[in-house]
């Protein structure tokens, strides 16, 4: 029985050519990987809580700081708010008082209890109690 050379030939180069996927599919791979990777990231950062820079100045301005506890409910109550179709919200917590754009999860304005008497509160669509 003669062997037939060319065939080796063929298998060589099927073998060139699996070699030459395998190293596609890893950049492939790698590339979706990356992709992944930012795609959570961005993901992650459009459900954090975010804060105006006025919603800022007025929280610095109070000295009223938020525990993780309290972000955590602040969090749920944006979500259920979400829920009943609220674009923006006012969103009772304790003691303060915060304006919130449910969509963009942005505080946009803050106040203490103190400072509610008597005040309107205009822009919002409903509200949350926490």
């Amino acid at each position: 029985m003669k062997i037939n050379p060319s065939m080796y030939s063929v298998s060589t180069n099927k073998i060139k050519i699996n070699k030459e996927l395998i190293k596609t599919n890893s950049n492939y791979n790698s590339k979706v990987d990356g992709f992944s990777k930012v795609l959570q990231e961005k993901l992650n950062k459009a459900n954090e809580l975010n804060f105006s820079k006025h919603a800022n100045m007025r929280l610095n301005s109070r000295k009223i700081i938020f525990s993780d506890e309290q972000l955590k409910r602040i969090n749920e109550g944006i979500d259920q708010a979400k829920e009943k179709g609220i674009k923006d919200s006012l969103v009772l917590i304790d003691d303060v008082a915060l304006v919130v754009n449910i969509k963009n999860k942005t505080v946009v304005t803050a106040m203490e209890k103190s400072e509610q008497d008597n005040k309107i509160i205009t822009n919002i669509d409903g509200a949350v109690i926490i």
